[in-house]
Order: C-alpha cells, then structure tokens, then sequence
C-alpha cells in the first residue's frame, strides 16, 4: 500500500470544477470535447452582432474580477466572466468607423486598446475600470481615446514590459510595425515604426529573456509576415534604429499567420493559415528552435489529429492552447518540445459540423486568467466559456467507491477508493478554486495532510469527478 501527503499548493491555479454542462461520452450539450466541461456560451445574438473575432481579458487588480473582452465585426463586448457559469454582458464599445471582420485587442495597465482593418479606425484606448461601476447592462461605451496614427490596422500587439504598443498591417511602414509609446495609457505617443520586411501580420514582443546571451534584455520582435512567407527577428529596442537578426522560412508554406514563444524564449510555435488547405495534410505546427537567434533553425513540425485550419495560438506554461477553427480549441502538451514531442491533451469543439480545412468556428481562445477557465470565440457560435473536467473517468462511481475519514476533520483525513485508483485529486473551496492538487498517482487510499486549511467547508474531487464534502473543524 502506498500513501502520499500533499500540500498546499504555492500556486493557486486550476479549473472550476462546478460546471454547468459536463464532458460526459464525448459530449457537452452536444458539443464534441475531451476533458473540457461547458460552462456557459453566449451566441451571437446575445451582442447583436454577426460575426466575432479577437479576444482578450483582463483581471481588475483591486478584487481580482475577471473580465472577458470580445472583439466584434461591429465593436468590442465586456464581459464579467467571474461566475462563469452566469456571464454578465456589460456593454459594447461600437467600431469606431464601420464594420469589419478583422478586430483585436491587448491591455494594458487596465486599459484595452483596439484596432480594426476598417478604414480610419486608428487605436480605440478604453479604461477598463469603467467596468466596475456598469449600473444599466448592456451599456452602449464610447472610447477615452482614440489614436489616429494610423487608420486600420489589421492587429495590435503589446509589450507590457516596456509599454510600447505596436499596430501591424497598417497603413504606415509599408505595412509594418508602427511603434506607440502607451506608457501614459490615456496620452499615446508616435514613436516611429520598422518597414524593411513589407507587410507584418502579426507578432510577438517580448524582453528577451531566452538562451542567447547576446540578446538577452533586449526587446525582440518576432513577426509572421502573412504572404511574404517568412518570420522575421528584429531587435527594437531602440525605436529609431531597429536591427533585423535574422528570418526563418519553412516548407509548404501558404500564409504565415502567427506564432508565439515558449516561456523560456527558446522555441517558437508557429501557424499556418493557408497550409492545410493547400497541401491536404492536418493540422501543422512549425516549431523553430533559437537558442541562437541569429541562427535560427527549423526543428520540427507537429500534425494534429484533425484536417483544421489552426488560427492563433498561445503558450501557458507547458501547454500550447490552439484556436483550430472547425476543430475548435485543442490543448496540447509541449513539455518535451525540447525532444521533438507535442501531445494533444484535451479539446472542446464549439463548431459540430465537421472539422475539416475551412474558416468556420474558433477565431481564438484566452487561457491566462488564474481561475483556470479558457473562454473561446467562435466566429458564428459566439462565447464559449470552459473549464477542465473529467478525461474519460465517467465511469468512476463516486459515492459508491470513495470515503473519506474522519469526517469532520482536524489535521488529517485518510482518502480511499474501493475499486479505482486515483490518479488525480483535487482539494477546492466553495467557488471552486483549487486550493490543493496532485496527479500521477497511482494507488488505492492516501492521506492528506489539511492543516494549512482554514475550518470551514472544502469538497474532494477524485479523478476529475465532483464531488464529496469535507467539513474542517
């Protein structure tokens, strides 16, 4: 018999484990997933909108409220997501000139900027403060600023470091990047711009912090060029005289859509936009490693089970999390990236229709906020809110094959299952935040060690599955 004490964990992250429609056979509410249960979903309709698009969130420093913010092809929705099973629509921000089907959003210091492909449209600067004091939802919001550097621009993105905003696709720069000191949220500031690769589609900006020691503290751009088929690495720290490093090129190419780094800055994760459809094969990830960013090399390509378009993607720790179009979103281990190895973990489908090389379903997903929920965008489906859940222990009859003793407790309380082993528990206090967690195990009865708890009521969650009461005296 093998036993195991856990502790308190330093990080109090994970899922919500209180969800409205549970993964249960493949399915929630009849979308197709594995290991995300649904826990709200908003259609379009909900916003008067037609369509959706880019996403972002934000955490209210103060109390710790989530809050979603959804781009539109007319506008910007907010979203107050901090009970996920119950999101309250806030109001929108409408477009600033006309609709368009392209919209993203970055924040920063508690503020939202947002551009659009439509013409004229420059950066909206909203205050996301305003959010706490909605009295009337759904409210109808004008911007606090708005930046006519530039009129459209096809993304936006935000260095949170240095606090420089950066419009790409625009109409400046050749396309390129266009450079905005945002450092006084409310009072943007030209700053130059870098067009010497033509046309930029998307990037990532970062203060590198990577294996090459020649580069690190210096703000680095890597940039998806769209149709000129290639990244580039562009050193900007210096806004007056940014330094290419380097490009990347790879196979098959069709439209070098976006990318991101891993958390240590070695490796970058690339999508393609127009492959699958142009060369028939699945789902592809390019991943070029940089441990030599004047060198970089292409080290592997990762295919996933599915004939999807892969849209955006974004790094959380060992976990890549891919907005996959008609796939919907997958979550996919890259923990051994380092050896060539990507491994689909869990998904949720939010467009059923089929999962082939089209444009329909999931523009982008956001998985950064600390309660655990991912919130999807589904092009014509609307907001998606999920949460992880069971990975196919559906069968696990929790009542009949679990105690817990004593109960109430003091210090220490002894779990044990009577025909399953348990391979993951969860300790989660009334909302559903994980206070306690372990996995891998591999065994029949543990102890848990919960003197670090306050006295009060917790639940047990045992292989995914919710729930059995525990009461600390």
């Amino acid at each position: 018999m093998k036993q195991k004490l856990l502790t308190l964990s330093l990080l109090l992250v994970g899922s919500l484990t209180f969800a409205q429609t549970p993964c249960v056979g493949g399915s929630a509410n009849g979308y197709p997933c594995s290991g995300y249960d649904l826990m709200s979903h908003l259609p379009l309709s909900t916003f008067n909108t037609s369509g959706a698009n880019d996403s972002w969130g934000w955490t209210d420093p103060d109390d710790g409220t989530e809050y979603y913010i959804m781009g539109l092809e007319d506008g910007t929705a907010f979203l107050d997501i901090s009970d996920p099973v119950n999101p309250v629509y806030l109001g929108k921000l409408p477009t600033q000139t006309s609709a368009t089907t392209w919209r993203d959003i970055k924040v920063y210091q508690d503020h939202a900027f947002i551009v659009s492909e439509a013409g004229g449209h420059g950066m909206q600067v909203f205050d996301l403060t305003r959010l706490r004091d909605v009295a009337s939802p759904p409210e109808n919001f004008t911007a606090d600023v708005v930046y006519n550097g530039f009129g459209n621009a096809h993304n936006i993105v935000i260095n949170e470091e240095t606090g420089y905003a950066y419009g790409v696709g625009t109409d400046t720069f050749s396309g390129g990047v266009h450079f905005v000191d945002i450092s006084d949220p409310l009072n943007p500031v030209a700053a130059g711009g870098y067009g010497s690769d033509g046309y930029i589609h998307d990037a990532q900006i970062v203060t590198y912090n990577g294996p090459d020691a020649d580069y690190q503290g210096r703000e680095i751009m890597i940039s998806s060029n769209g149709g000129e088929e290639v990244i580039s690495v562009v050193d900007i720290t210096d806004k007056n005289n940014p330094v290419g490093i380097s490009t990347m090129a790879y196979p098959q190419s069709g439209y070098t859509h976006q990318g991101w780094f891993t958390e240590d800055h070695r490796f970058f994760l690339l999508g393609d936009e127009f492959d699958e459809g142009d060369f028939g094969f699945n789902t592809r990830t390019v991943v070029f490693d940089l441990a030599d960013m004047d060198d970089p090399i292409l080290d592997f390509e990762y295919f996933g089970p599915e004939a999807s378009i892969d849209h955006n993607g974004y790094v959380l720790g060992d976990a890549y999390y891919l907005a996959n179009y008609s796939a919907g979103l997958r979550k996919i281990d890259i923990s051994d990236i380092e050896n060539g190895n990507m491994t689909e973990l869990r998904y949720f489908d939010s467009y059923p229709n089929n999962n082939s090389a089209n444009y329909s379903g999931v523009w982008n997903v956001y998985p950064y906020f600390e309660s655990g929920v991912v919130v999807i965008n589904d092009r014509s489906g609307g907001m998606f809110i999920v949460a992880e859940g069971s990975l196919g222990n559906e069968d696990f009859d929790l009542n009949a094959q679990l105690s817990i003793a004593p109960n109430p407790a003091t210090d220490l309380i002894q779990i044990q299952t009577a025909n399953s082993s348990i391979r993951n528990i969860q300790v989660v206090d009334l909302s559903g935040k994980v206070l306690m967690e372990d996995s891998g195990l591999d065994t029949f009865q543990l102890n848990l060690d919960i003197s670090n708890l306050a006295s009060g009521m917790y639940f047990v969650n045992v292989n995914g599955q919710a729930t059995k009461k525990i009461i600390k005296n």
